[in-house]
Order: structure tokens, then C-alpha cells, then sequence
């Protein structure tokens, strides 16, 4: 019944979601309360809700703060010059656009946060496409499969935590699928090429020497701060190293970055309104999503539907097919992303998949490979139920629907290479 409860809370979410007939925070706040009253919570669904929101309001606070700093210092022109700079070098062809994105996703997802590389990423990126009339799904899109495929890091939340459940070390995990990585790297590579072509037939290649200060209205010139921007860059940077060695909790780094960078770059209190007024709208979306996804994971996990899940899961798996186990986790551990969060997954599901393929003699470390193939990693920047995915869309400005739609077969595609490229090198049988 349980089990039954969870897979239609997230198949009911998924079709409001993706037919747009209801907006995603009514989504995430009102399905699972239905099916939890169904389920006979109600005396309970107060202390979920709270406990789900509890659990991530640091997540919420963080990117609050997070969108005020990086809104800060695009207003202050610290991303101009590499604006200026990428125009100059792929001089308006949306082939080399689309290429350069992924690398840039890719380099800049080497702290392993999904967060901060979207709120890099899409800042600086974002005026480029809009100059050339490229598509905003197509950038939301190239910087979903640089961030997704780089989450297979060692240093990577999905990694991290499927070391911790199944007691071995990330080296352990990670060093055998380094082909599959790779070949993971090379494929969306090819495929930002691919989008590029369609790109390129659609708008053609504009030969232009682009001044990015031409474009800029007078108030976006009166915010600009160029003689800061070496100051700018090195707190950016400082910020960034914090939040990797974690020198202070996320959620203080981002307030404390911000109060710094206002006060330096417009030392008028009414300029440093100003600036919070400029990203409040952004702001107030992202956080509002994020609480509202604390009571939809909060009321899945406390009336016990995602543990419900994992078991109905693993006992539909039939005898025969026990021994690939494997290769059909693998295989879909990328869609898994959209049912079930990191957590719930690689200490809720994977541990029973483990001890379920160690009793047809497979090696359980490698139900930890096969999730890493998909599991929030190619996953995370388009399921619903990671905050990133949020911010990503709400920057890049684009709807969760049509960037699943877009997004989903390039990344199931990701994981598909990653996996024959394992089957191929004995990592996954």
C-alpha cells in the first residue's frame, strides 16, 4: 500500500509538472499531502512537512545568498571580459558555443557542486546566447550534461555516499569506471556538437566583433565597478575555495560573500537595496521552490513510501535476470534520479540491491558502480527532487518541463555509453 502510495505521489507530480497544469511549488506542497491523508497520515503530516523543511533550510539559505553574491557581481562587470573574450574565440558559431558550454560546465563542476557551478555558469553564459538568439533550453541543457557527467567524481555527492553505504573506499568505486568516465566526457562532447549543428542550421553563423559594453543600458553602466574587478575575482574565487574545504558552513559563506561584496562594490545603503530589490524576484522563486520541495522529500520519507519503494523495487526483480543485475541497474539508474533523492537512494534502495545481487554472486560493489552510471549523477541537473535542478532553470530561465523534455535522452543516452563502456571493460557484467 505504502509502496503504491509513492509511486503515484511521483507519477501524479511528474504528469501536473510536465503537462503544466499546475505550477511546481503547488506540486511539490499539495500531491503528497493528498496521498499521505489517503494513506492515513494526517495526524502526522505537521511534523513531516516541518522536519522536510528543516532538513533543507540550509540548502535554501545558501542559494538565497548564493543568487544575491553572483548577482552582485554580474551587475558589477566581473563576468564582461569572459563574455567578451568567448565571443571573440568562437565568433558566433553556435557549434563552437554549444562545445565550449560543456567544458565550461565540466571545469567548473570540479568542486562537485551543482549549485555553484550553475550560478557561475549560467550568469556569464546566459548574455552570449541571448546575442545570438540561441536557445535557452540549449544552454540550460549543454550545462546540465557538463555538471551531470563531472558528478561521477570521486569528490562527487553520488560517489561519496555510495562508498559510505557500501563500506569501501571512493577509490575503490571510482578507479575501475575511469574508462567509462571517460567515454561519458567524449560522448556529451559529440553531442554538444550534435545540438550545435541544429543550432547553427537554425541561426546560421553571425561573423561579428561583439562590444558587450554597447550593450549595456545606462543603469547597467552606472552598476558596473571595473576598477574592482580584480578585487571581485579574488573574492569570487575565495568564496568558491571556501565552499569546497567548507572553511564555514555553505549557508555563511554565501551571507558573509555577499555582505562583502555589496559593501565594497556600492557603498550607499541605498545602492546595496537596490541590488538585493534587483535579485529579490530570482531569489524568492529558487527558496520558494526549495521549501516546498522540503515538504514533498519530507512527507516521502516520513510516512516510510520511499523505503516502500526501494523493497517493491528489488522484489519485482525476477530469479533469471538476478545475475545482471548489474547491467540493469545501470541502466536505470539515470531515470531513478527523478523518483528518488540521493539519500533515499544510495542508503535506502542500493544497500537492499546490493544484498540482493551479492545472493546471485555479483560483487555488491558493483551495484554501487552501475548507480554512480546514472543515479544523480547524469540525473541530478533535471530530477525534480534536487534544489540544484531549480536554480539551474530558474537561471537560465526556462520551464522544468521543457528542460526534461529536452534534456533527458541526452542524458540517458550519457549513461547508456558509460555502461557499455563498462560491460566492455569488465567493470559491470
Amino acid at each position: 500500500m505504502l509502496a503504491l502510495l509513492g509511486f503515484l505521489t511521483i507519477a501524479v507530480f511528474l504528469v501536473l509538472i510536465l503537462t503544466k497544469k499546475v505550477s511546481v511549488i503547488v506540486s511539490l506542497i499539495l500531491v503528497p499531502i493528498v496521498f499521505a491523508l489517503i494513506g492515513g497520515f494526517g495526524s502526522e503530516l505537521g511534523t513531516f512537512m516541518l522536519d522536510g523543511i528543516v532538513s533543507v533550510a540550509p540548502t535554501g539559505i545558501m542559494l538565497g545568498f548564493a543568487i544575491f553574491f553572483f548577482g552582485v557581481m554580474n551587475n558589477a562587470g566581473l563576468f564582461d571580459p569572459l563574455i567578451t573574450r568567448i565571443l571573440k574565440l568562437v565568433k558566433g558559431d553556435p557549434v563552437k558555443i554549444t562545445i565550449g558550454t560543456v567544458v565550461i560546465a565540466m571545469i567548473a563542476h570540479l568542486d562537485g557542486s551543482g549549485a555553484s557551478t550553475f550560478l557561475i555558469t549560467i550568469p556569464a553564459l546566459l548574455p552570449l546566447y541571448n546575442k545570438l538568439g540561441m536557445s535557452r533550453i540549449v544552454l540550460a541543457g549543454m550545462v546540465a550534461l557538463g555538471a551531470g557527467t563531472m558528478n561521477l567524481t570521486p569528490w562527487g555527492g553520488p560517489t561519496a555516499r555510495a562508498a559510505a553505504a557500501l563500506e569501501v573506499s571512493t577509490a575503490q568505486l571510482f578507479n575501475p569506471i575511469i574508462p567509462a568516465f571517460i567515454a561519458g566526457i567524449v560522448w556529451i562532447i559529440f553531442v554538444a556538437y550534435l545540438v550545435g549543428k541544429k543550432e547553427r542550421k537554425r541561426l546560421g553563423v553571425q561573423e561579428m566583433e561583439h562590444s558587450l559594453q554597447d550593450e549595456l543600458t545606462e543603469e547597467e553602466r552606472s552598476m558596473r565597478r571595473p576598477k574592482l574587478f580584480w578585487f571581485n575575482l579574488v573574492l569570487t574565487v575565495l568564496t568558491i575555495v571556501a565552499l569546497v574545504q567548507v572553511w564555514l558552513p555553505l549557508p555563511i559563506v554565501f551571507m558573509v560573500a555577499f555582505a562583502v561584496a555589496v559593501l565594497i562594490n556600492y557603498p550607499k545603503p541605498n545602492d546595496q537595496m537596490d541590488q538585493i530589490r534587483a535579485q529579490s524576484v530570482g531569489m524568492i522563486t529558487v527558496v520558494s521552490i526549495i521549501f516546498a520541495a522540503g515538504i514533498f522529500t519530507g512527507i516521502l520519507s516520513g510516512t516510510g513510501m520511499i523505503t516502500a519503494m526501494a523493497t517493491s523495487l528489488v522484489n519485482i526483480i525476477p530469479n533469471q535476470v538476478g545475475g545482471f543485475m548489474g547491467v540493469i541497474v545501470a541502466t536505470i539508474s539515470m531515470p531513478l534520479s527523478l523518483i528518488f533523492t540521493p539519500d533515499a537512494y544510495y542508503f535506502g534502495v542500493m544497500p537492499i540491491l546490493a544484498e540482493t545481487a551479492g545472493a546471485y554472486g555479483l560483487d555488491p560493489v558493483q551495484i554501487g558502480q552501475a548507480s554512480m552510471l546514472g543515479q544523480m549523477t547524469t540525473g541530478f541537473p533535471l530530477s525534480p527532487l534536487t534544489a540544484s535542478t531549480f536554480l539551474l532553470i530558474g537561471l537560465a530561465g526556462v520551464e522544468l518541463a521543457d528542460h526534461q523534455k529536452f534534456v533527458f535522452k541526452w542524458a540517458f543516452g550519457t549513461t547508456i555509453v558509460m555502461t557499455i563502456v563498462a560491460v566492455i571493460t569488465g567493470v559491470i557484467i
